[in-house]
């Protein structure tokens, strides 16, 4: 097959719950209120380090698209899906976006970003 070449993505990012590698920025989130067949997924503008499959017409809660498989370029593990066709008018605008599946990524945290921070009651205190 080859050796496989990782994009690193900077800042808060999705990885791949399985061999961790990066896959999406937070930033590219698009909405977090898509659903899949075993719960919530994401839809993101971009992604990255996957290899997409062949497309085939499906029906899904918003009407018949056009989509592909995404895969793990890594770890060859199913993320969720791409939109390459929408046939309804008010469905073009998820065309060229990435879903995954909210239970097969998970998001990093990275060093510069503390998301965990609170307000101590000391350095309230201190503040003032």
């Amino acid at each position: 097959m080859g050796r496989v070449f990782l994009v690193e993505l900077e800042g808060r990012s999705y990885r791949c719950r399985y061999c961790h590698s990066p896959l999406a920025l937070a930033d590219d989130v698009v909405s977090r209120s898509f659903n899949c067949s075993r719960g919530r997924a994401y839809l993101f503008n971009n992604a990255v380090n996957v290899s997409v499959g062949p497309t085939e017409e499906r029906t899904m809660i918003s009407g018949l698209h056009t989509v592909s498989d995404v895969f793990c370029c890594c770890c060859g593990q199913i993320l969720g899906w791409k939109y390459v066709t929408a046939y309804d008018k008010s469905q073009k605008y998820k065309e060229g976006k990435f879903v995954l599946e909210r239970w097969r990524i998970a998001e990093e945290v990275t060093d510069e970003v503390n998301l965990d921070a609170r307000l101590a009651l000391s350095d309230a205190e201190n503040a003032q």
